[in-house]
This record gives structure tokens, sequence and C-alpha cells, in this order.
């Protein structure tokens, strides 16, 4: 049986739902408003009970630009969570983060439309790089220090600042979790010997 790589599997997921809503919005190039106010995240409407958007909106991108740098960046990201995380918890960070973010940004206000991975792959980025640092015992200050750097350098005019905070924020506290439970197995391991 072959083993999908999960980075593989969720940018797939992503491609897919981009010529899904591509073929709705009658373009392959952006998605028309209404497609993104269906599938993205559109405040008003996850106010008045479409909470499934808060999942959804993480599988849906404005434009072929936004899809193609999204998916770069959970490439790059990805394949090193691969190396570090099982595939259950390389998911359960994907979308928590992904959810941490999208809940964050219905402080935008109920006219607040968004879309994209940003929020989920900020969280696998924060997730990597305080695991990193956790699992060998060494201060996490420069772990905060670059994620928050990396975040203020993504800030641009039409960036949704709460994903970004939100998943980077979420994936940071999941990492630090799963690293102090592997240096507590690898304790445990050793005394056993």
């Amino acid at each position: 049986m072959i083993r999908t790589m999960p980075t593989v599997a969720l940018i797939a997921a992503n491609v897919v739902v981009y010529v899904y809503t591509s073929l709705l919005s009658g373009s392959f190039v952006v998605m028309s408003i209404d497609v993104l106010k269906a599938y993205g995240q559109f405040n008003k409407w996850v106010l008045d009970g479409f909470y499934w958007q808060l999942l959804t909106a993480m599988f849906v991108h404005v434009n072929i630009v936004h899809l193609v740098s999204n998916m770069f960046f959970l490439f790059i990201f990805g394949l090193r969570a691969e190396e570090l995380f099982t595939t259950p918890e390389y998911y359960l960070i994907y979308f928590v983060s992904g959810f941490v973010g999208n809940m964050l940004s219905l402080l935008g206000g109920p006219n607040f439309l968004s879309a994209g991975a940003s929020g989920a792959i900020f969280g696998v980025f924060g997730a990597n790089i305080i695991f990193l640092r956790r699992t060998v015992g060494q201060p996490i200050i420069v772990s905060l220090m670059y994620a928050f750097m990396f975040f203020v350098l993504t800030v641009s005019v039409n960036t949704n600042v709460f994903a970004h905070f939100g998943g980077l924020v979420a994936g940071l506290a999941l990492g630090y979790v799963f690293a102090g439970m592997k240096r507590f197995v690898r304790v445990r391991a050793s005394y056993a010997v």
C-alpha cells in the first residue's frame, strides 16, 4: 500500500478545491466574490450559522498567485513537519492552526471576507521552529523572535493578519506541547535501559 505524504495530500486538496471554485467562478485566475462568500469565510454568514466556513476557508484561495504562494510555503514547511511529527500530529497542527486563525478572523467584523491556507501554514511553521528548539533543550526565545519576524515580514495590504497570528500562536503552542511529550518519552526510555 502506498503511503501518501500529508504535505502532498494537503496540497492536492487545496488544488482540487481551487479547480472546483474556479469552475464555479468561471475563471481560473481569480475567484468571484459570490464564490468566496459561499466557500471562504464571510464573517456575517459565519455569525448567522455557517460555521463550516471556519474549516472550508482554509482550502479556498482568492486567485492563482495566492494558491501558488501558499502551496510553495506549505511544501517547504510541510516536508520539515513530516520529519518532526507523526502524521496525526501534523494534521492536527494544520487543522487546529487554520481553525484558530479563522476564529480570530471574526474580529475583523461582520463584513470581513477571507480565504486561504495561511493560518494553517503559519501553524506548521511555528510548530516546526519551536519543536526543534525545545526537543534539544535550548531556550525557545530565539524561536519566538524568529516567528515574530516572519509574521511581520508577511504583513501587506491584503493580508489577513488575524489568521496569520492565530495560526502561528496555535502552531507554536502545539509544537511546544509535542516537543515536551517527545522529550519525556526519550528521558523515560533512557532510564529504562
